[in-house]
């Protein structure tokens, strides 16, 4: 039976092209203009997989992810962006995205990112759960120290900030603490707070009334409301507007929540763990991080470290994410050769524990023999030296930098993951090169 692919693109030339693509591939397509127009044939007909603009006439990406979210559907989603969208697409699949696609796409990446998202089985219990790291406990010194501390914290009411970069596992840590913490039976709700819009996240977070907004057509119960008497993890909390961190304050001190549309509070027990890859010192600085708020949330304070500071750990958790794959894409691969081994240890993984699964998926599903080896790596993963000066090429430095920047949309931080440096050898090149935003 062939495939059938929902298609949201509000631009009719490029969608019928995409269209014809996937009729020439093998696969049904039905093409749709626009976020209502789809949710009425996502609930009229049977899709295996949902290919939509981030960008549409009346919504975007994000609102569909939340609707399909709330009716618990399993169909993979693939987002396409234009050029300078990554930080949302990033955030899309946080939400549930499967992948995500950059317009001019390469019809070669558009097909094996589409037979990826179709081989993946759904989980039907939580589809929409944010991709957690596994359940396994890294062996090296850091890694140890950061166990330790984590449960040393558990068991306290203290709220704690989890530092680290994009991709080293933070929500799986906070899931350690809520796992070994008296709340541990009762509910853990992860937020990410990059997909959350300025409109959005009070409804989101606090609830709202039938009728307090237009699109308001029946009450609302909130994320806090929903956790009480357990635990509220706000990933990439640094990403929320200055409005709702005020909100968030009043919240965190008085234990309350008030509805959006309501006149009256609702008493909520919430332990708080939050998380960012964003120093939030910085964000104080250029007021656009509320300083009491920090030291609300900061009462304690767990470094995640990054995946290149715990090498030893690093065959740990490949095996650990070929098992998954192996079970996810139906395969028997037995595990990767010592040379195989080796040059995974030597990769610099800007990316971390995020880079390390997706590239041990693509291999196994690539994979021809019951064994990974050393030549089948470098076709899939960039290697690079891990000098992180040496990532940026010399002769074209600057024009490197400002199209990093102009597609990070100034947001310095994602730039520098962008380039695959740390931001502080960002900042030094932009005054080296007298770059300004």
């Amino acid at each position: 039976m062939k495939k059938r692919i929902l298609i949201i693109e509000d631009d009719t030339a490029f969608g019928t092209m995409l269209q014809s693509w996937c009729h020439r591939h093998g696969f049904e397509a039905e093409l749709y203009a626009g976020i209502a127009s789809a949710q009425a044939g996502l609930t009229r007909a049977t899709y295996h997989l949902v290919l939509s603009d981030l960008r549409l006439p009346d919504g975007d990406g994000m609102m569909l992810l939340h609707w399909m979210r709330e009716r618990k559907m399993t169909i993979p989603i693939i987002i396409m962006t234009s050029y300078g969208e990554i930080q949302t697409a990033v955030a899309a699949m946080k939400l549930g995205a499967e992948d995500f696609l950059e317009k001019p796409m390469n019809p070669s990446v558009l097909k094996e990112k589409i037979e990826l998202a179709l081989s993946i089985k759904p989980s039907a219990s939580n589809p929409f759960q944010t991709k957690a790291q596994p359940m396994i406990l890294g062996k090296s010194p850091l890694a140890v120290q950061m166990y330790d501390h984590i449960l040393r914290v558990a068991p306290t009411r203290m709220s704690v900030l989890i530092v680290g970069e994009s991709g080293t596992g933070k929500e799986y840590a906070a899931r350690m603490i809520h796992e070994n913490s008296p709340r541990r039976n009762k509910p853990l709700i992860a937020v990410d707070c990059g997909s959350l819009s300025r409109e959005l996240a009070p409804s989101e977070l606090f609830g709202h009334l039938k009728g307090s907004f237009t699109s308001a057509v029946e009450n609302k119960t909130g994320i806090f409301e929903q956790a009480n008497q357990g635990t509220v993890f706000l990933d990439e909390v640094g990403n929320l507007s200055y409005e709702v961190q005020v909100q968030l304050l009043r919240t965190l001190q008085e234990q309350t929540v008030r509805p959006v549309g309501s006149t009256k509070d609702i008493q909520v027990d919430v332990r708080i763990l939050a998380a960012t890859n964003e120093d939030l010192s910085t964000a104080i600085a250029e007021g656009r991080f509320r300083e009491d708020l920090y030291h609300r949330l900061n009462e304690f304070s767990l470094y995640v470290p990054p995946l290149r500071e715990r090498k030893n750990d690093i065959e740990l958790f490949a095996n650990e994410f070929l098992r998954q794959a192996n079970d996810e894409l139906a395969k028997s691969v037995h595990g990767f050769s010592p040379e195989a081994i080796k040059l995974l240890e030597q990769h610099h993984w800007s990316g971390n524990l995020r880079e390390l699964r997706n590239t041990v998926r693509r291999l196994v599903l690539f994979a021809s023999k019951d064994q990974i080896t050393a030549d089948e790596i470098p076709a899939f993963t960039p290697f690079r030296q891990t000098n992180e000066t040496t990532a940026l090429q010399p002769d074209n430095e600057r024009e490197q930098i400002e199209t990093a920047l102009r597609k990070a949309g100034g947001n310095k931080t994602l730039a520098a993951r962008l380039l695959k440096i740390d931001r502080k050898t960002l900042y030094n090149k932009m005054h080296l090169y007298g770059i300004k935003l």
